[in-house]
C-alpha cells in the first residue's frame, strides 16, 4: 500500500505539473508580446482567408505600399477576383492588376505550402503575414518551416468577436482559444519529416458567406 501512495503522489505531482506548464504556456498564448513589425515594405503581403478584417488589413497594406503584390491564400474555387475585391470594402482601384489568389490550401499547412509555392514561382524573398492575433503563431510556425529562406514578418489582425482582454468572460472565445492553442502545440511537436510533404484535409477555409464575416 506504500508503494501505492508513493507512485500515485508522483503520479499526482506530475500531472500538476504538467497542468502548470500548459496553464502557463496558455496564458503567454493570449497576451503574446506586442509586434513590432518592421517598417520596410516585403515583397508580397499574404493574407490567409477566415474573416473580412484580414482582407481589408491586407488591401489596406497595399494601398499603403507595404508590399507590391497580395496573395491570398485558401480562397473557396467558386470565389473569383471580383468576389474578393468587393468583399474587402476598400481596395484600391488598380488592385486587380497587384492581387493573386490561392485556390489549393485547405487548411493552415496548406495555405504555407500554397503560398511557398507562389513565392518562389514569382521570384520574392519576403512577405508581410496577414491573420488573426490567435492564428498567428501557428501560421508563422508552419510557414517558416516550410519557406525557411523567406523572411516573414506578422502582421496580425484583432477580430472585434474575439476579445483578447476579456476571453474568459465567453465561453465561445474560451473554445475558440484553447482549440488554436492546442493546434500550435500540435504544430510545434509534428515530427520533422512531416513537413517534406504537403497536407491536404478539412474543409476550404473561405466561402461566400465568410467573406462578407
Amino acid at each position: 500500500m506504500t508503494l501505492l501512495r508513493d507512485a500515485l503522489r508522483r503520479v499526482t505531482i506530475v500531472a500538476a505539473g504538467c497542468c502548470a506548464v500548459w496553464l502557463a504556456g496558455f496564458l503567454g498564448f493570449v497576451n503574446p508580446p506586442a509586434t513590432d513589425a518592421q517598417v520596410a515594405p516585403t515583397d508580397a503581403i499574404v493574407v490567409l482567408t477566415g474573416g473580412s478584417l484580414r482582407l481589408q488589413s491586407g488591401f489596406e497594406l497595399l494601398r499603403e505600399g507595404k508590399g507590391r503584390v497580395l496573395f491570398v491564400s485558401g480562397v473557396n474555387r467558386e470565389v473569383a477576383l471580383d468576389d474578393v475585391l468587393r468583399a474587402s470594402g476598400n481596395a484600391p482601384h488598380w488592385a486587380a492588376c497587384c492581387v493573386a489568389l490561392g485556390h489549393e490550401a485547405e487548411n493552415t499547412l496548406g495555405n504555407a505550402y500554397e503560398t511557398a509555392r507562389w513565392i518562389r514561382s514569382q521570384g520574392l524573398h519576403s512577405l508581410r503575414l496577414v491573420t488573426a492575433w490567435y492564428h498567428m503563431p501557428r501560421s508563422r510556425l508552419e510557414f517558416s518551416r516550410v519557406m525557411p529562406e523567406i523572411d516573414i514578418v506578422a502582421h496580425p489582425v484583432f477580430p472585434e468577436q474575439v476579445d483578447q482582454q476579456h476571453w474568459w468572460a465567453s465561453r465561445g472565445t474560451a473554445v475558440l482559444l484553447v482549440s488554436e492553442y492546442v493546434k500550435y502545440l500540435a504544430a510545434v511537436s509534428r515530427p520533422l519529416w512531416e513537413w517534406s510533404a504537403p497536407a491536404r484535409s478539412g474543409k476550404p477555409e473561405v466561402t461566400h458567406a465568410e467573406l462578407h464575416r
